[in-house]
């Protein structure tokens, strides 16, 4: 069995199978079966009593549950949100961490200065509309040029569902039009910007680049307008994609990977396929990682809203600054007003397949979510769409949703992403390279070509939170410098998924 904090009244089984009604444990005899990853009471809890699990108040009883009892969603009643008022701010001190100076990896350095994980020619796109143009042109760039360009590792299509019927100028379309902007410019990509327009549509290339492009009639050197009175017919779309894609491999196959500093990482965190486990394995050994890359200068990027809303007090707590709890506050409530409007609650978070892997609600799930973030102080806050400003650890406010996480960590300009699941994810993308760890050794073996990591050891007594931690964090300096992962080797990634909250019109 495996319980947090010495306030618990609760822990989880830790076994395979789950534990049948009878066994014996520590002070304790289950009164029923008990799946693995569930919870079971350790003492007498009175109807009405609080259900204590990482040191705080998950729920309260709807009935009696005798010590042993399977404690589970039905019978909890979730608490109120915390309030976002009076809230500690800036009162836990930060650790005492020496700086790590000596560790590297191997990069593409960027002429903007950030620095690159792979050497991808990514072509962007203002609209839907030619999403299946790319796509064909893709193919023949990857079997006709990509041959001839071996320091390049692959093109990508930055496909969405934006650019046109939608409100373009309502207030909140500044997110997904910004989120497309600066995945343009993530460091992957080299520095190289191609985009794909059709002509009609919404979102004209100025407007989602206006840095690029001047909004002046005629060509423009990285854009192709699918419309324009040269094209005629389809094969002459592709040709013009093709031979634009050739002029900026040829300028990616130049580069090399060189010696750089930790410090040029950033990484985003983030869970999906949630369990009762991932609070107990794989994020703890995140979150040990997430300090090792902090003290070796780096940038580290957590995120999804509704999976820290209860435990906003433990953020502002460890806020660098007054200002960096400001704004933490300010996107809680952004969002509490923006679920509210949809007639939603945060409650709506958790998943039918986190509530079989033990997480009865989302004050539990979110208690397990915020320890990816490790100890040190929070040094600044990315909204939706933006690009990271910052070194170290970052909050990025995103939905909790994996897809339009994930897409706006891509924005905010992550070169590694590491993804934890207990319930099993095939998740991928292929702008960046995605190290999956694994909560569960039972998940481990079942996907051993899916899964990079195994942090269940740490649940079976094979290996601690520090030993992971440490395992990831060397991981993660492989991957960077070149190292496939998994889902990289097989190919598997998702399309991006953009945060929207404008009006479709």
């Amino acid at each position: 069995m495996i319980r947090m904090h010495a306030d618990d009244n609760v822990a989880i089984v830790a076994n395979d199978r789950g534990l049948p009604a009878g066994t014996q444990l520590p002070g304790v005899t289950l009164r029923e079966k008990v799946p693995q990853a569930h919870k079971f009471s350790l003492v007498d809890i009175p109807d009405g009593g609080a259900i204590m699990r990482y040191g705080v108040v998950i729920g309260h009883a709807t009935r009696a549950l005798p010590a042993g009892s399977w404690v589970y969603e039905a019978v909890m009643r979730m608490p109120p949100a915390p309030s976002l008022e009076n809230l500690p701010v800036c009162t836990v001190p930060a650790p005492n961490l020496p700086p790590l100076n000596d560790y590297t990896f191997e990069g593409y350095r960027n002429p903007d200065g950030s620095v690159g994980t792979r050497n991808i020619l990514a072509i962007s796109m203002t609209v839907q509309c030619v999403a299946g143009v790319a796509e064909i042109a893709i193919e023949r760039i990857r079997k006709e040029l990509l041959p001839r360009y071996p320091n390049v590792d692959g093109v990508v299509a930055l496909r969405h569902g934006y650019g046109c019927g939608v409100a373009i100028d309502a207030p909140g379309a500044s997110i997904p039009i910004r989120t497309l902007r600066h995945i343009a410019q993530n460091p992957n990509f080299g520095g190289e910007v191609m985009v794909v327009s059709l002509g009609c549509e919404k979102l004209q290339p100025e407007r989602m680049l206006p840095d690029r492009f001047d909004g002046q009639a005629g060509s423009h050197p990285d854009l192709i307008r699918l419309q324009d009175n040269q094209h005629i017919g389809f094969g002459s779309m592709i040709d013009s994609i093709l031979a634009m894609a050739d002029t900026h491999l040829e300028r990616l196959n130049r580069r090399r990977r060189e010696t750089c500093p930790a410090s040029e990482l950033v990484v985003g965190v983030q869970c999906g396929g949630s369990d009762a486990f991932s609070g107990a394995t794989a994020n703890p050994a995140v979150g040990f990682a997430s300090d090792l890359l902090v003290r070796a200068g780096a940038t580290v990027m957590f995120s999804e809203v509704t999976e820290v809303r209860d435990g906003i007090d433990q953020l502002t707590a460890r806020a660098a600054t007054p200002e960096v709890a400001r704004d933490l506050v300010r996107e809680m409530a952004w969002y509490d007003d923006y679920l509210q409007r949809g007639d939603a609650d945060r409650s709506a978070n958790t998943t039918p397949g986190n509530k079989r892997g033990g997480l009865s609600n989302i004050v539990e799930k979110a208690m397990g979510s915020i320890v990816k973030s490790g100890s040190t102080p929070i040094r600044g806050v990315v909204s939706p769409g933006e690009r990271a400003q910052t070194k170290g650890l970052l909050y990025a406010a995103t939905p909790a949703g994996d897809f339009m996480c994930g897409t706006l960590q891509l924005a905010a300009g992550m070169n590694v992403h590491i993804f934890t699941t207990g319930r099993g994810t095939p998740y991928g993308l292929t702008e960046v390279p995605v190290i999956k760890v694994a909560t569960r050794s039972d998940l481990a073996r079942r996907w051993y070509d899916l899964m990079d990591i195994d942090a269940g050891r740490i649940a079976t007594g094979e290996a601690s939170i520090e030993d992971m931690g440490q395992e990831l964090f060397e991981c993660i300096l492989d991957v960077a410098s070149g190292r496939k992962t998994w889902a990289e080797h097989w190919g598997i990634a998702n399309d991006l998924v953009l945060f929207n909250p404008g009006p479709v019109t």
